[in-house]
């Protein structure tokens, strides 16, 4: 019986043994197996992934365009049609530049004209006999004796040098004005629309004339008008 015992402990204890020996190897496998699965993170991955944050942040937080008023004032100062450019109103550029090249060309158009007929009228009333700049006013089958004896011709050249000297000058003049408040409205409309570039316009609005009917009171009679009511 006790053989029996010693035998069936000894066994036992040796199966023992076994499993435990057999199971290490495994879990050092699993061990190696783990470690061998989780691979290192790359550098450039990272670095990438931060850029790409980097430049989502840059892009989704960059400032709304909001035109300074005082520098569109100052570059349409400098050049009409500079600040509407500047307040990236471009369909006002040909507007703002066809009038500044048209009144340019009235000027010195006008400017030209004026100063022939200025000295050609200065010339035939001063100095008739010396200069020939009044040659070019008299008719093609007339000849400058004609004019320098007969008074009355003389006259009539005069006054006709003096009237179209005055009415170049003040075509002239005109032009020079409506250049000045070109100029002007160029740097006010700069300045205006840069302080009214984010101005919420809402779609509402409107304006309507309706009859009303007010009720009497104790100051007043019933009586029948319009009204005006504007919404905004």
């Amino acid at each position: 019986m006790r053989i029996r015992l010693t035998i069936c402990t000894l066994c036992f204890l040796g199966s023992l043994s076994l499993n435990i020996n057999a199971q290490e190897p495994l879990v050092q496998d699993s061990a190696i197996i783990s470690k061998q699965s989780v691979k290192p993170i790359k550098k450039d991955t990272v670095s990438r992934k931060k850029a790409a944050v980097l430049l989502d942040t840059i892009v989704f937080n960059k400032p709304e365009f909001k035109p300074d008023s005082r520098k569109a004032l100052i570059y349409s100062a400098i050049l009409p049609g500079l600040g509407q450019f500047y307040n990236r109103k471009y369909w006002k550029l040909p507007i703002v530049l066809g009038g500044a090249f048209g009144l340019t060309y009235a000027i010195t158009w006008n400017g030209a004209r004026y100063n022939e007929y200025r000295d050609a009228y200065r010339d035939l009333v001063l100095n008739p006999t010396t200069t020939s700049s009044w040659h070019d006013f008299i008719s093609p089958n007339e000849s400058r004796e004609d004019y320098l004896n007969n008074a009355s011709k003389r006259e009539s050249l005069t006054a006709s040098l003096k009237r179209r000297k005055d009415f170049y000058r003040r075509n002239r003049d005109l032009a020079i004005i409506a250049a000045v408040g070109v100029y002007a409205l160029c740097m006010i409309d700069a300045y205006v629309d840069a302080q009214l570039y984010d101005f919420d316009i809402s779609p509402d609005l409107s304006m309507r004339v309706e009859p009303v009917v007010w009720m009497p009171t104790q100051y007043s009679k019933a009586c029948i008008g319009l009204q005006c009511k504007i919404n905004f």
